[in-house]
């Protein structure tokens, strides 16, 4: 029998996925009719498509095995369940976060000015960046997968092939979960650098400004600032994610504690969905299409 308390913290993580797959949806809905208008496919768009697609289907795994264990945690008795959900886990969580990084490099690639070779390179051939941002993404599932496979074989022939709630080493289960999650770790690093270059750019840019104040003042600083905002939220909600995430996990060692899996997923939850409205709020094709849509909306109720 579940407490007020997590009711209210399930019809609050429901309410989260539901706007997350209406933002993330939208966003890919918008960028879709874009590239079929323009009959162009662009290195944004794709990028924003991808990451829209990952984050819906993550939020739906998340509620998912969140539900499951819950409301019916047998199923998962078998172990081939729970094998399945591992493995979409490791390819749309790390999807989500590829497309993230991608989308901050772009930003940064655009938008900040350095004059070393490296960087002058990268820009001049930014197209080229994703696809080898795109290996790193196929390194990480090639590393992370045997791991997968070696600790969950590991680990049910400990158990003698019962429920997945079974007693746990902490820091053997710490260490398997760092194993899980370290090619995340690697592109959330790579955003962490890029957030860090780009506020260099951007202290650099304000004081060129300050000797010769001209009419691109507004439109640099503001790139800047627009730029900044999206990668800083970016690190805050992940932060968020990873904290939730690691709640939802500890219920693995302490399973008597549902209330703690049920905080662990709305926590979890709040990433991909607000993001997701933090980027149309950023970009102008999307800001302009949610506005496009608020309108018609108040013309139906009139």
């Amino acid at each position: 029998m579940l407490s007020i308390v997590e009711v209210f913290l399930i019809f609050v993580a429901i309410s989260e996925s539901i706007l997350g797959v209406l933002g993330n949806g939208f966003i890919g809905i918008v960028y879709c009719i874009d590239c079929v208008k323009n009959k162009k496919f662009s290195m944004i768009g794709f990028i924003l498509m991808g990451l829209a697609t990952s984050r819906i289907f993550l939020i739906g795994l998340i509620i998912t095995d969140g539900f499951i264990k819950i409301f019916s945690p047998d199923m998962y008795a078998s172990g081939k369940l729970i094998d399945y959900i591992s493995y979409l886990w490791i390819i749309l969580n790390q999807s989500s976060i590829w497309f993230a990084t991608s989308l901050n490099m772009f930003y940064f690639l655009k938008i900040a000015n350095f004059s070393h070779h490296i960087f002058l390179w990268l820009k001049n051939r930014i197209n080229r960046v994703l696809p080898l941002l795109m290996g790193s993404l196929l390194i990480s599932w090639l590393l992370t997968f045997p791991q997968i496979v070696k600790i969950m074989k590991v680990h049910r022939m400990k158990n003698n092939h019962t429920a997945w709630k079974s007693n746990i080493n902490t820091r053997e289960f710490i260490t398997n979960q760092l194993l899980f999650n370290l090619g995340v770790i690697v592109f959330f690093i790579l955003t962490l650098i890029t957030c860090f270059l780009l506020i260099i750019s951007l202290w650099r840019h304000s004081r060129q400004m300050q000797l010769n104040v001209t009419g691109f003042r507004d439109s640099g600083t503001k790139a800047h600032m627009n730029a900044m905002k999206i990668l800083i939220s970016f690190v805050i909600l992940f932060i968020l994610y990873f904290i939730g995430i690691s709640i939802e996990i500890s219920y693995y060692t302490m399973t008597e504690y549902k209330s703690l899996l049920i905080f662990g997923m709305t926590i979890a939850v709040i990433y991909p969905w607000g993001h997701s409205f933090i980027l149309i709020l950023g970009n102008n094709k999307l800001k302009q299409g949610s506005l496009v849509i608020l309108q018609q909306l108040k013309c139906r109720e009139k």
